[in-house]
């Protein structure tokens, strides 16, 4: 299976980068993972409702030229289905079954996603109501996506 995690913005926090990576080290034996990063639209910090949608819109176009055709699409999105590690990886299985082999993950920018790219997902899922930095939800996602595949295979995962 190839797994995609599409964000906005380079990951600065040496932290961060080191805990991706660790994950995706840990991933490797399951899946092909693909980091892509895609710039953010320098913005000042007040802006109008227009100019929001014209940033989001710039990145989405970002987002959406390293999205293949077939590729299955999941938005993180904070109205997105809530759902369990257990019912992720039960999707993902399923996915696999029917031929769905290419997954992308898309995080946006501080100002969210844009229409173009949440039309073209396929599914939306929130990690809570609750605000992540992006640059966290990275890293929360890697390790989401590891510990789907020790369930997809029925392997112990640390506590």
């Amino acid at each position: 299976m190839q797994i995609q995690i599409i964000s906005v913005g380079k990951l600065k926090e040496k932290y961060l980068t080191q805990g991706i990576a660790e994950y995706a080290k840990r991933l490797a034996p399951y899946a092909k993972l693909t980091l892509v990063e895609v710039a953010d639209e320098k913005a000042p910090e007040q802006l109008s409702a227009s100019e929001e949608q014209q940033v989001k819109a710039k990145e989405g176009e970002r987002i959406l030229s390293h999205i293949k055709q077939d590729t299955y699409v999941i938005a993180m999105a904070i109205e997105g289905e809530m759902w369990t590690s257990e019912q992720l990886a039960k999707h993902v299985e399923e996915l696999g079954t029917y031929g769905k082999s290419q997954i992308a993950f898309v995080i946006g920018g501080s100002l969210g996603l844009a229409d173009e790219v949440m039309r073209r997902a396929n599914m939306k899922l929130s990690f809570g109501r609750i605000t992540y930095p992006h640059q966290l939800l990275r890293l929360v996602l890697t390790e989401q996506v590891y510990r789907v595949f020790k369930i997809v295979r029925g392997e112990p995962y640390h506590k």
